[in-house]
């Protein structure tokens, strides 16, 4: 099991470079490393976190679209500046949020999780398997020549972003095309992960303390996933790179 120490190492090793921030200089990244969770299918306790979240997304969308939410809208407006088409390929959180009304899938605690606070703070938020990774996660503007492992009509296939596409990646190749759209094949949450990565993205009008709401939001329930879960997170922005690590010790679950 992974000490708290060496997920601070990990995310330290983080890395956004200076040509996303030219994009978007607004533009915040909270990393959750998580280890010592304990596997299991959807139950009563995510579906009540994912029923809240079809609650809220009513709630939001009562009086105006999905694109007209100010996060949403951000988001679109981004994906324009590196030539993705936010009509064919939406953020994550504008994807849940255009399937909440119609019910949000149930998946496995974990990405039931997951997806819950995304949709109730309005936050883009993946998870990855932190075992899979290859070196530390970067966000980058591709160069159109990395590989991202994924599906395509069922079958197993290797894709590459665009030139100048932002990614994340590790040693290996792309983790999620276009930022936030596509999470790839080989690092993606499983039945049996109990080592995780969550990466929560911010645009404005999205505060700091907005973002660092739902990071503690997210790691309150993560914590409720074993018994010895531990912990630790990162904030990175243009202004400085590097926030406070912030660290959660295991806690005992009565």
């Amino acid at each position: 099991m992974l000490s708290v120490e060496s997920l601070q190492e990990i995310l330290h090793a983080a890395h956004v470079e200076p040509a996303v921030f030219e994009l978007q200089s607004d533009y915040q990244a909270l990393l959750i490393a998580v280890d010592g969770l304990v596997p299991g299918p959807s139950d009563d306790a995510s579906d009540a976190l994912l029923n809240h979240a079809e609650t809220a997304a009513r709630t939001a969308l009562s009086d105006q679209k999905v694109e007209h939410l100010p996060h949403v809208a951000a988001w679109r407006k981004a994906y324009q500046s590196f030539g993705a088409k936010p009509n064919r390929t939406r953020n994550s959180l504008e994807a849940l949020l255009r399937r909440a009304d119609a019910g949000l899938p149930r998946v496995n605690r974990l990405t039931d999780l997951y997806n819950a606070v995304s949709v109730v703070h309005q936050i883009p938020l993946g998870g990855e398997d932190l075992s899979s990774y290859s070196g530390a996660p970067r966000l980058i503007r591709a160069t159109g020549q990395e590989p991202f492992d994924t599906v395509s009509s069922g079958e197993p296939t290797v894709e590459h972003p665009d030139e100048g596409e932002v990614v994340w990646c590790d040693d290996d190749g792309v983790t999620c095309r276009r930022w936030n759209w596509r999470q790839g094949r080989r690092t993606q949450l499983r039945d049996d992960t109990t080592s995780a990565l969550f990466i929560l993205d911010a645009l404005a009008p999205v505060t700091t303390e907005d973002l660092l709401a739902a990071g503690e939001d997210l790691t309150t329930h993560l914590c409720l996933l074993g018994p010895e879960v531990v912990s630790a997170q990162r904030l990175i922005d243009a202004g400085t790179l590097q926030h406070w690590p912030l660290s959660h010790q295991p806690r005992q679950i009565s």
